[in-house]
């Protein structure tokens, strides 16, 4: 036996959860425009480069090796440039002031 009902199709989804989201309980989308800044590297990166304070055995010992230093401001990077070439990091400098 088939049954026909009056009613309108809509009528059938009123109690859908997807009629209404912003009732109840479910997820709901966030739009978010998209801000892009653009950043250009003028200096080649050296803006953030200092000359650190490491001790010469671990200089040396990072040249042989490959292995990464670690200065006493807490940088740890392998050394491959020329630190005469960079101002001294000013959070070296105070440390190694304040040990001596």
């Amino acid at each position: 036996m088939m049954t026909v009902s009056n009613e309108p199709s809509d009528a059938l989804f009123d109690d859908a959860p997807l009629s209404d989201p912003d009732s109840g309980t479910g997820t709901a989308v966030l739009e978010r425009t998209d801000t892009k800044t653009e950043t250009r590297k003028t200096d080649d990166g050296d803006a953030d480069r200092f000359a650190h304070y490491v001790s010469k055995e671990r200089m040396a010992e990072s040249r042989l090796t490959g292995r990464p230093v670690v200065a006493l401001c807490g940088k740890v990077w392998v050394p491959k440039h020329n630190p005469s070439d960079y101002p001294v990091c000013p959070d070296c400098k105070r440390i190694y002031d304040e040990m001596r």
